[in-house]
């Protein structure tokens, strides 16, 4: 079933990079693709309304800090997977035990993710509440409530989409969940407009219609790559789905070990600017809808990194299975190079073209439209000054959860962030007087930091490895 030659040699760091990128760009591109829903649902809400994409920034925010615990456990699958493949090829392909193992692991990573899905719909249906709680206004408020009662439950096939990624990641196999994924935004790219704005006499849905496309869009998303990988004469080979109703108390809980640092460490990371959109509606819609904008862009170029982390997951964990600590080293030390040399272009790209980039997110008839647009281009700058830093914390910690390191990078993520991101940022937005700026100056702060931390974890790892066939876990 695998036909990859056992032990080969080892790769040199070109070499490395070139098997790097073959993995990372399509997992790039797929989270490209998925954050295009996002960001085709802010555009055509923002030509909707400036209200409309206060409101609905406001709900997403809430919806990514929620989903932070069943998207954690769904990425927790992804280093047990890599590491099983490791250790097939390890033995040349031999025997069926590997494969129960991937079989096991991605099971266990669905069945987790269900089971901390359910408080986090259940707080969904109540944003309006919660978002009245923190202070938003009550037109906003209940806004943002009506957009995340539709879009809520896209996020259970959402989940099992990035669990099955994992998986063919781990094989090596990024291409079917690409092809997916740009389908679906094609698809959002015409429901989105359509259930907002409606057809000839029909009036539309506004924001819950853009959050009705999104539901449609992940569901379809996931049935679709379901049928890909079942089709497949390799990977329907491992009925990954067979018994999924038996759980497996033992897997269940490494999951649930591994991934509920995982999952924190992105409450920690989302929940910052979540936090932030929260304190950008005490200075108004102009501020969130600014905030928007520069979110829409900032995440975007995230993306790429991300998918980069993703790689680094599955060959650092390969080669962990494969008991080849040196090689493990050198992959996650070649893809925070490259993560670091593209969000690096990314940072001169938004230096120079923050203002045309703001502007057209939004129409420019509403006065606080313009104002919007003046405000983002700001934040935008501002973005570019943190890209490098961003994209080196992404892709160390996506090399570290191959080596199952997740619990200290969750506490340094948790200082960078909280300990000192959004302390900086409230001090600069009020007793210094910046104002919306101070709050992502501070945010810049807190990913430095993080980066910086990042990075020395990653080296102390790797080069543990150097001297121990697996890495040491503090």
């Amino acid at each position: 079933m695998d036909a990859t030659p056992h032990a080969p040699a080892p790769r040199p760091w070109r070499s490395e990079a070139m098997a790097t990128l073959a993995l990372a760009w399509p997992l790039a591109l797929t989270n490209l693709s998925q954050h295009a829903l996002a960001l085709t649902n802010a555009v055509i809400l923002g030509w909707h309304s400036t209200e409309a994409l206060a409101a609905a920034t406001l709900g997403a925010n809430l919806y990514y800090a929620v989903m932070a615990a069943p998207l954690g456990t769904a990425f927790a699958a992804a280093p047990m997977l890599a590491q099983a493949r490791g250790q097939g090829r390890l033995a040349g392909g031999a025997g069926r035990g590997w494969v129960r193992e991937m079989r096991r692991s991605a099971r266990s990573g669905l069945w987790a993710t269900l089971a901390v899905l359910l408080p986090s719909l259940l707080l969904l249906w109540f944003a309006e509440p919660v978002l009245l709680a923190l202070g938003q206004a009550p037109g906003l408020a209940a806004l943002a409530g009506e957009y995340l009662r539709a879009m809520m439950w896209g996020l259970i096939p959402f989940c099992g989409f990035v669990v099955l990624r994992g998986f063919l990641a781990a094989m090596e196999r990024p291409g079917p969940a690409l092809w997916i994924a740009v389908a679906g935004i094609g698809l959002n790219a015409l429901l989105c407009p359509l259930l907002v704005f409606g057809w000839g006499g029909w009036a539309g849905f506004g924001v819950t219609g853009a959050g009705l496309a999104s539901t449609l869009v992940d569901s379809l998303m996931l049935l679709g790559l379901l049928g890909l990988v079942a089709r497949d004469r390799v990977l329907g080979r491992f009925r990954l789905l067979g018994r999924f109703w038996r759980p497996d108390p033992a897997r269940l809980r490494e999951v649930v070990r591994i991934g509920l640092p995982v999952a924190g460490s992105m409450l920690l990371e989302i929940g910052v600017f979540s936090a932030a959109a929260i304190v950008m509606g005490w200075f108004g819609a102009v501020a969130v809808a600014a905030h928007a904008v520069a979110l829409q862009v900032a995440g975007m170029t995230f993306m790429v990194p991300l998918g980069i982390g993703q790689a680094a997951t599955a060959r650092v964990g390969l080669f962990v299975g494969e008991a080849r600590p040196r090689e493990a080293a050198r992959a996650g030390w070649v893809a925070i190079g490259l993560g670091a040399g593209f969000m690096g272009l990314m940072a001169l790209l938004l230096l120079a073209g923050a203002g045309p980039i703001a502007r057209g997110f939004v129409g420019a008839a509403e006065a606080t439209a313009r104002e919007a647009a003046a405000l983002g281009a700001l934040l935008l700058t501002i973005a570019g000054l943190f890209q490098l830093a961003d994209g080196v914390q992404a892709v160390a910690a996506g090399a570290l959860r191959g080596l199952k390191d997740t619990r200290v990078p969750m506490l340094l993520a948790g200082f960078g962030y909280w300990g000192l991101g959004m302390p900086v940022g409230l001090l600069l937005a009020w007793p210094a007087g910046f104002g919306p700026q101070g709050i992502w100056l501070g945010l810049a702060a807190g990913l430095g930091a993080v980066a910086v931390l990042m990075l020395r974890r990653w080296r102390r790892m790797s080069g543990a490895s150097l001297d121990r066939a697996l890495p040491a876990r503090a």
